[in-house]
């Protein structure tokens, strides 16, 4: 038997075209994207982090789209697997804000010029992830009428059922009360809480945690409360760089975030608590 140390296996170097790794992951396409339009070495950031917040925008819609679907087949666990994944990613999403959090206005005044009347709110994808969550409105469509793909896109998401649509309907299949009007209403309008749904889920968390409801309640709050934390540093980072000023593309900048910031995601899984 030879006890010669063996020289570690050489892996396939040589291909004819591109790698298998790039026709899969496309980083060169990904790595070729920024474009900057200023001089100052911080735009690059700006625009990298940008640009990896969509990538975590499209994986999340995907996730909860999955999570919507499954409970429309009333198959529960592979609906609180998709949310559970979209907690660690809402959690990567988050930490996104790390690169931009610390921002002087100097600092974000020497390329703020670049953004034009470019602003966060023109994000089709986070678009579409607010409608699942149930914020819908048809006003936000219209920044997007000169591009027709993206358009339709959220023009069928605005009249989808959101995420919480789909969580009640199964909840009335189970044999809860939620009120026609909330199962019936117009789902392409805003959600707004209900008392006869919030005294559901004060039943649910009233019985047993390890019921899979109670579960689903429970990986929904986990959603929730990140989504919170994602506008709530929002609101922080933008505040230390422009203070009140009116934002970029003529939004209302720090109030109109402010405002976001105080609603409730899911809103009836946080007020029953008070009455379990």
């Amino acid at each position: 038997m030879s006890h010669e140390a063996h020289e570690p296996e050489t892996p396939h170097l040589d291909f004819e075209g591109t790698t298998p790794y790039e026709d899969y992951v496309r980083a060169d396409v990904l790595t070729h994207l920024q474009h900057t339009l200023s001089d100052d070495p911080g735009e690059m950031v700006f625009l990298v982090t940008t640009q990896v917040m969509e990538l975590w925008f499209t994986v999340i819609v995907h996730e909860w789209e999955t999570a919507a679907k499954a409970l429309r087949e009333d198959d529960v666990p592979t609906a609180i697997d998709a949310l559970k994944r979209s907690v660690r990613e809402l959690e990567a999403l988050n930490a996104s804000w790390k690169p931009l959090g610390q921002l002087t206005p100097a600092q974000f005044n020497a390329y703020r010029g670049a953004l034009g009347e470019g602003s966060g709110f023109q994000s089709a994808m986070y678009r579409r992830l607010e409608f699942l969550l149930g914020d819908k409105s048809a006003s936000m469509l219209v920044p997007h009428r000169g591009t027709p793909r993206v358009y339709a896109e959220l023009e069928k998401a605005l009249h989808e059922p959101s995420l919480y649509d789909e969580v009640l309907r199964f909840l009335a299949r189970r044999g809860h009360a939620v009120p026609e009007d909330v199962l019936r209403r117009d789902v392409s309008r805003r959600y707004e809480p209900s008392p006869e749904v919030e005294a559901v889920w004060t039943a649910v968390y009233s019985g047993d945690g390890r019921d899979e409801v109670a579960r689903l309640g429970e990986a929904l709050t986990d959603v929730a409360e990140l989504v919170w934390r994602w506008r709530n540093d929002h609101l922080v980072a933008t505040r230390r760089a422009m203070g009140a000023k009116a934002g970029t593309g003529g939004s209302a900048g720090v109030a109109w975030l402010e405002k976001r910031a105080q609603k409730s995601v899911f809103p009836e899984l946080w007020t029953a608590r008070s009455h379990v």
